[in-house]
């Protein structure tokens, strides 16, 4: 499995799949997504999507980091409300878990924003575990705890308002459905077609023969 994967995988399995109930309403300008009293804002979206990618080297969605960002924050609120904590110590290791080898990882600590982003993955997966009643990824009952966690986030995160910017998608069932995006995604991708019928043309005419001068 590709890193790219497992990230996701990560976020379906430990993360991602917390992102479950919420309301949506609509974000402040420049805002991509906001999860309680979280903004999550555009630049630091596209700054999180280019820094991942490069440690990844390979291309990674900005929708994907988004999920993941709102992971983050959503995971945060519900441990703080019941007063569940995760230390440096126990993310540590969830990170190298989370990218699968030493090189990787390697590439990741190099980068601070990347770096910073697996942090938050990370310390997602270890509070779901704890959310439900185990005590990290090494615990030995990791799987029963992990779906238990997805449980506890699920109902509490009912009580969650999560607004997604129309730029990246519709929050829908508990997740950022990129294909059911709103009014300003589906402009940019026509104003995308457009622009590419447009350098299609121009280089079609640039290849057409140009007829020999007569002398």
């Amino acid at each position: 499995m590709s890193t790219s994967r497992r990230l996701q995988a990560v976020g379906a399995g430990l993360a991602s799949v917390l992102l479950l109930g919420g309301c949506a309403a609509g974000t402040h300008p420049g805002a991509a997504a906001v999860v309680g009293d979280t903004e999550i804002s555009v630049s630091e979206v596209d700054k999180t999507s280019t820094a991942v990618a490069n440690a990844l080297g390979e291309p990674l969605t900005a929708t994907v980091i988004l999920g993941q960002l709102v992971n983050s924050a959503l995971v945060e609120q519900i441990a703080a409300q019941r007063s569940i904590t995760v230390t440096d110590a126990e993310v540590a290791p969830a990170m190298k878990a989370v990218v699968g080898d030493q090189a990787t990882y390697d590439k990741f600590a190099k980068d601070p924003v990347a770096h910073d982003f697996l942090r938050q993955v990370a310390t997602a997966a270890v509070g779901t575990i704890k959310l439900g009643g185990g005590t990290g990824i090494t615990d030995p009952n990791v799987q029963q705890a992990q779906q238990a966690g997805q449980a506890a986030v699920k109902d509490a995160s009912k009580n969650i308002t999560v607004d997604i910017s129309p730029r990246f998608g519709k929050w829908t069932d508990g997740a950022i459905d990129g294909k059911a995006s709103g009014s300003l995604s589906e402009e940019s991708a026509q104003a995308k077609a457009k622009r590419e019928a447009d350098e299609r043309a121009q280089q079609q005419q640039q290849q057409q023969p140009q007829p020999e001068p007569q002398g």
